[in-house]
């Protein structure tokens, strides 16, 4: 399995978030994106936050530097 990473700095957002995630296995990493998402981004743990977080993930790691969206 590669490795798989999500960025936030790739989506505009009040706070201008700066973190990226990554993992070696996608469970791990929708597990970290969650807790970020609810504890940083006041999002609520449910399926379709689960749902939408897994369509951002992308292959790799994350950049140094990332444009936002």
């Amino acid at each position: 399995m590669s490795r798989k990473y999500i960025d936030c700095r790739e989506f505009p957002s009040e706070m201008n978030c700066t973190v990226a995630l990554s993992a070696d296995s996608e469970s791990e990493l929708l597990d970290a994106a969650v807790q970020h998402a609810v504890a940083v981004h006041k999002h609520t743990d449910s399926p379709e936050l689960r749902s939408q977080l897994k369509a951002l993930f992308h292959d790799g790691t994350p950049p140094v530097e990332a444009t936002r969206g």
